[in-house]
């Protein structure tokens, strides 16, 4: 594998762990990071000593705590827009990858980082974890397709509720509704995804793959995902946006009256 400079990869017994080593920023997905995340599934989707993925964050408090926001300052458009299509590129491979992804979430999933669990097939979620599409508090909206895959895990009308209110879920809350699959005390959590992984290993890989991409063929909405590119570009336009991350920066609630 090659080597990242916000990733640390590794494979041993045919289970490829990409790990977002970012703790000191709470593994904010930045523009590379993404971009690198992408490049890691790939070479694990290649490489065909690997019938597994494990995704997960450094340390103990973060799986990915949001976006990097200093990188939306002063972006227009149809900058936005291409920032998020990057984005959905890169979480559309890993939900079509024909491995099974398991995200590992270690604590906080918040914004880019609630996406990056969802674009995975399985998630299992420590006990401190918590989830949340919080964009609206920068006059945002997720861009990475946060705004159709948390529909599909737990219904339209708790999705809406959530997004709108930037809301946090507990684990437990999240396993309720449908969203982690499993919630496990913090040092059970990488076993259960490796448990869940070995159990999997003993079935067809091609079969594996197929219900992949039946399921994914029923879940599909790419008009949806082009609408969220549109609405998540014209937030750029809007002065809102500027309100919200200065208030992100500046340590204060946004005035957006």
């Amino acid at each position: 594998m090659n080597t990242y400079a916000n990733l640390k990869v590794g494979i041993e017994n045919g289970i490829c762990t990409i790990t977002i080593n970012r703790p000191d920023k709470l593994n904010a997905l930045n523009r590379d990071t993404v971009q690198e995340i992408g490049a890691a599934i790939a070479e694990a989707r290649k490489d065909r000593s690997v019938y597994g993925i494990i995704l997960t964050g450094e340390g103990q408090k973060a799986f990915a705590a949001g976006a990097d926001i200093k990188e939306f300052i002063g972006l227009t458009l149809e900058q936005g827009k291409a920032m998020a299509k990057a984005g959905q590129d890169v979480f559309r491979s890993i939900e079509d990858c024909p491995k099974p992804v398991i995200a590992a979430v270690n604590g906080f999933a918040l914004g880019g980082g609630c996406e990056l669990a969802m674009a995975c097939h399985v998630r299992v979620a420590a006990v401190n974890a918590k989830f949340g599409q919080p964009e609206v508090n920068l006059g945002l909206i997720p861009g990475y397709g946060g705004t159709q895959r948390l529909i599909r895990y737990i219904g339209r009308a708790k999705a809406l509720e959530l997004m709108m209110t930037a809301e946090m879920l507990k684990a437990e809350d999240a396993l309720r509704l449908g969203l982690v699959n499993y919630v496990v005390p913090q040092e059970q959590l990488y076993p259960k995804c490796l448990e869940l992984l070995n159990e999997i290993k003993t079935k067809s890989p091609f079969a594996i793959g197929a219900v992949i991409r039946a399921a994914n063929a029923y879940t599909g909405a790419s008009n949806g995902y082009d609408t969220e590119l549109d609405e998540f570009g014209k937030c750029f336009a809007s002065e809102e946006i500027k309100e919200g991350i200065n208030a992100f920066l500046e340590k204060r609630k946004p005035q957006f009256n």
